[in-house]
């Protein structure tokens, strides 16, 4: 029971998180279900996906829309491409052993932190 109340404030952390900076919930969130809760990287990734099937963001793509940040053919297009891209990189991942996996989603969580520390 208490496990159902944490899952629940990093769900509300990851929220504050993407809404504030824009970052997708699985940067924080997989790497607290590996650690604090246990998942194999497999398993916390495929539960961080299955968080996604309701449109969770939009309230928050709501409070940018409003304010006139929102390029809605921009987001279509990329929403389609998400889509296609999820489904074969799943494919894919849940072939890899879980240690390539996991050093995969660090290399990249890495790159991405260099790269917007430098520009």
């Amino acid at each position: 029971m208490l496990n159902l109340f944490f899952y629940i404030v990093i769900g509300v952390f990851a929220g504050v998180v993407s809404g504030l900076i824009g970052i997708g919930g699985g940067i924080i969130i997989v790497p607290c279900l590996i650690y604090i809760f246990g998942f194999s990287q497999h398993a916390a990734q495929g539960t961080t996906l299955a968080m996604l099937i309701p449109p969770i963001g939009i309230l928050a793509a709501l409070a940018y829309y409003r304010q006139g940040h929102v390029d809605l053919l921009v987001a279509g297009m990329l929403c389609l491409g998400f889509v296609l891209g999820s489904y074969f990189g799943a494919k894919f991942a849940v072939c890899l052993p879980e240690v390539i996996l996991r050093k995969i989603f660090g290399g990249c969580l890495l790159v991405i932190a260099g790269y917007m520390i430098i520009k």
